[in-house]
């Protein structure tokens, strides 16, 4: 695990409420792309169900952070595509299985156009530091 440190409200900035506005840590870069809710076997996990699809991102997230020596706690950044912002509260509540409030991450959320196909409804990418 690296040590970082999170400012959720830097001078002359309003608080975030759901995310933090810097992350800042040293160690090793761990860049994972966007996770889609596919399972082991490349199959969509919740069609039409943003909560499942949420879960099974997540899920995918913790295993290819886990393939790099990382895990959520290491997590500086989270990026959220989605195609409805109605999504957010199935996300947020996705996330807050794996990441406490205390330690969250900055993070952008986009509402676009689509996805790669259209049964998904989010996809989501993470940026981690991990010790050296």
């Amino acid at each position: 695990m690296s040590d970082l440190t999170r400012l959720p409200a830097p001078d002359g900035v309003a608080p975030a409420a759901q995310y933090t506005h810097v992350v800042t840590g040293t160690g090793r870069l761990v860049a994972v792309s966007g996770q889609l809710a596919l399972d082991e076997k490349g199959e969509l996990v919740g069609a039409g169900d943003p909560a499942a699809q949420a879960r099974q991102v997540f899920d995918n997230l913790r295993r290819c952070l886990a393939s790099a020596g990382a895990g959520f706690d290491d997590v500086v950044k989270l990026t959220y595509f989605v195609t409805d912002m109605a999504y957010m509260p199935a996300i947020r509540e996705a996330r807050a299985a794996h990441i406490p409030d205390d330690r969250l991450p900055a993070a952008s959320a986009v509402q676009v156009a689509g996805l790669v196909r259209p049964e998904f409804l989010m996809e989501i990418e993470a940026l981690a530091v991990t010790a050296p």
